[in-house]
């Protein structure tokens, strides 16, 4: 089972870019996107649930992060728009081996598939 994670890069402020995380070896009802910025602890940001099709967001990129699944190709994706320099972060994909409660879908330790992160720099 691997998760990877691509997409990221340099960008400037303003600008959009699509993250897209690739599942193999089986297939995960819940999937998160997190992600740590420098000097500070990793930060959730995003779920999906595959079953209900439902998303749920953290407030601080509600309106500008937007996640989505392909099941048929097993991925996942995650579009940020208007970037800002406070979104440089390694941005990691994870699942949760079964479906998890809404109260867990926040904590890094309920997913237990990570990807390898992705490098977004956003440059002012």
């Amino acid at each position: 089972v691997q998760l990877q994670a691509y997409g990221g890069g340099l960008a400037q402020a303003g600008d959009s870019l699509r993250l897209s995380c690739a599942a193999s070896g089986r297939t995960f009802d819940t999937m998160g996107w997190f992600r740590q910025a420098p000097g500070k602890d990793r930060e959730w940001i995003s779920t999906i649930i595959s079953s209900t099709g439902r998303t749920y967001y953290a407030d601080s990129v509600k309106g500008r992060f937007f996640v989505s699944r392909d099941n048929a190709k097993n991925t996942m994706s995650l579009q940020i728009d208007v970037l800002r320099p406070d979104d440089t972060a390694v941005y990691y994909c994870a699942a949760g081996n079964n479906r998890l409660i809404l109260s867990a879908i926040h904590r890094a330790g309920a997913y237990m598939y990570w990807g390898q992160g992705t490098l977004v720099t956003v440059s002012s």
